[in-house]
């Protein structure tokens, strides 16, 4: 079911509006000018987006040291933070909604306020600018106006997922070594009350502030603070101008098995997220953007800077995004574009229980973090009275995507209908050469992508042994991507889940598309394992089960009869194995690397 854009969408998108300032009737034009002449198109799109310059560039994009060393912005000075404050004062930045509360908002003032108040606490603390703090905490008013105050007062951030073990907690901590650690006493889920506050002290955190999320007093370690405590009485602040590559946030890869990546943001990457914003999301003036997110995954830092730089408001709901409570969100607040990781929409399909609520103010939807089904897009798109869902795959050392859709195209369920603007990729196939379906392989310069690791060589991670193309060296970056006969995309998982099954290459993706049909199959992960004595790999099934009158005994052999129809007949499942919930990241991505080390060990 494919979605078709109206004339009058189309001339009312941001992507349109730019494309007649500069005479491109064809947007695929539009997208190679914005690749090819990289210094109009940033400027163009800098100006649009009202960044705020101390000092404006004198350059664009300068590359004396090569595209691995690309320099954006030369001779700038500024601070990312005063371009997030352009609505005007009394214009809604946040609207929240706590566990059994009604609807808050706050405005662009009181949430301006708030921040110099928060960063003015920072200095009382002497923590400022070569300093680093630590956010741990569910996606708040306060934690946005913390993450903001930071950047503000010149200090760097570390965000760290609210849903880590105290020892995933204690290898951030190490690795940035805070000043200071933000944290709640306990999360929210529904009547749950899970204790935040002790896992962070578990950790070995520094001195910590407190948030306050229920009516009793947290018991604190000496030395530690509660929040009113903390924030200051003064509401006036000066912004920290920098420089453009100056570091404003820590943010760590997914994986959970190791140390992961250590990926900075500079001022220059939420100038991506925030040109992906609005363009390809079409985020406008006043508009509601709501992302069910975390600072501990690139969607948290993305959601605030795509939406307050673009004059928008920011959607939070405390509590899990998987009833009617948040259906009603979405409808009470008036969302505009809503944002998912598929799992929440097979969640919402199981149990029907959004299908009666008024979603009609929804412009799009947009759909990250994994793999998505079409079925379960179309049902998305039908939530909201046939609105597109715009697919959006990046990554964190990227600040936004490199492949996406827009809202001037075709929208068709689970396909990408471009490569993002301002940037290009290639595939190339295990010979490195030029394939329709393949490894993706980014083209850089392109602006926003990391140019260094805290704890990685980082050349060794994205250039070490990586093709030239046209004299380019191309940066690694290890999802899948096949290229459709109608010239739109369709991901295959990272390479890293790819596996060799007789010889015959297949990505786990593909395999758990077709188990994930089976009714007894809530959700699944395939992985190939290498038995110990050596020889070819064998293929093991993980799932969750679903109600279902199939007999166990009986349901190997139906997951390899789908296997062997809709794959290969020489696929063929030696391990069938329940869980009671797949193993995920932060951003809900399926940690197959975990169950494959589980399955050899």
């Amino acid at each position: 079911m494919k979605w078709t854009p109206d004339q009058g969408s189309v001339k009312n998108s941001n992507i349109y509006k730019t494309m007649q300032a500069h005479g491109f009737t064809s947007y695929p034009d539009f997208w190679k000018w914005s690749v090819n002449e990289k210094q109009s198109f940033w400027t163009e799109t800098m100006d649009r987006l009202g960044i705020r310059f101390k000092q404006r560039y004198s350059k664009v994009l300068d590359i004396p040291e090569g595209v691995e060393n690309a320099k954006w912005l030369s001779g700038a000075q500024f601070n990312i933070v005063d371009s997030c404050f352009q609505n005007v004062d009394d214009a809604t930045a946040i609207i929240f909604q706590k566990p059994n509360g009604s609807l808050q908002k706050t405005t662009q003032k009181e949430l301006e306020i708030l921040v110099n108040r928060i960063a003015n606490g920072l200095t009382d603390l002497q923590i400022g600018p070569g300093d680093s703090i630590a956010i741990d905490t569910a996606m708040t008013l306060e934690a946005v106006a913390v993450y903001l105050a930071a950047i503000k007062a010149g200090v760097v951030v570390a965000t760290i997922a609210d849903s880590f073990s105290a020892r995933e907690i204690a290898v951030r901590l190490k690795i940035t070594k805070p000043k200071l650690v933000f944290t709640q006493d306990v999360l929210l889920r529904g009547s749950k009350k899970l204790p935040l506050y002790q896992k962070v002290l578990e950790a070995g955190a520094p001195k910590a502030v407190v948030i306050k999320m229920t009516e009793l007093e947290p018991e604190l370690r000496e030395g530690d603070l509660d929040w009113e405590t903390f924030v200051s009485d003064n509401t006036n602040f000066q912004s920290v101008i920098s420089e453009p590559d100056d570091t404003i946030t820590v943010l760590f890869s997914s994986g959970t098995t190791g140390e992961p990546k250590a990926i900075p943001w500079t001022h220059i990457t939420p100038i991506k997220s925030a040109s992906d914003g609005y363009y390809h999301h079409d985020i406008q003036k006043n508009n509601v953007v709501c992302w069910p997110t975390n600072l501990g995954w690139m969607m948290g830092p993305w959601l605030i800077f795509a939406t307050l730089i673009n004059k928008g408001t920011i959607a939070l709901y405390y509590d899990a995004p998987l009833d009617l409570g948040f259906g009603e969100f979405v409808q009470n607040a008036k969302v505009n574009m809503l944002g998912v990781v598929p799992s929440i929409v097979k969640s919402w399909m199981g149990s029907k229980c959004n299908e009666h609520l008024d979603w009609n103010a929804i412009k799009c939807f947009s759909s990250t973090g994994e793999v998505s089904n079409p079925t379960e897009m179309e049902y998305l798109m039908q939530l909201g009275n046939h609105k597109p869902v715009i697919e959006y795959c990046g990554g964190t050392e990227i600040g936004g995507g490199y492949v996406t859709s827009t809202v001037v195209q075709e929208n068709i369920p689970s396909t990408f209908s471009s490569q993002a603007l301002g940037g290009a990729f290639l595939l190339l196939d295990h010979e490195g050469k030029a394939a329709e379906k393949g490894e993706v392989f980014l083209v850089p310069p392109i602006l926003g992508l990391s140019d260094r690791l805290l704890n990685r060589d980082h050349h060794k991670v994205y250039f070490k042994d990586t093709p030239t193309y046209q004299g380019v060296h191309l940066r690694r970056h290890g999802d899948q991507l096949q290229r459709l006969e109608n010239g739109y995309y369709k991901a295959l998982g990272r390479m890293d889940d790819d596996m060799n099954l007789g010889g015959i290459k297949v990505s786990s993706v593909q395999i758990e598309a077709v188990v994930n049909r089976l009714d007894f199959v809530k959700e699944s992960a395939a992985i190939a394992v290498s038995p110990k004595d050596g020889g070819p790999s064998e293929l093991f099934v993980y799932y969750v089960k679903s109600i279902s009158e199939k007999p166990e005994s009986d349901r190997l052999h139906l997951v390899n009869r789908i296997i062997k129809k809709e794959l290969n007949p020489l696929f063929k499942a030696t391990q069938l194995i329940p869980l009671e919930s797949l193993p995920r990241t932060a951003s809900n991505k399926v940690m197959r690397r975990m169950l494959r080390d589980r399955a050899e060990g």
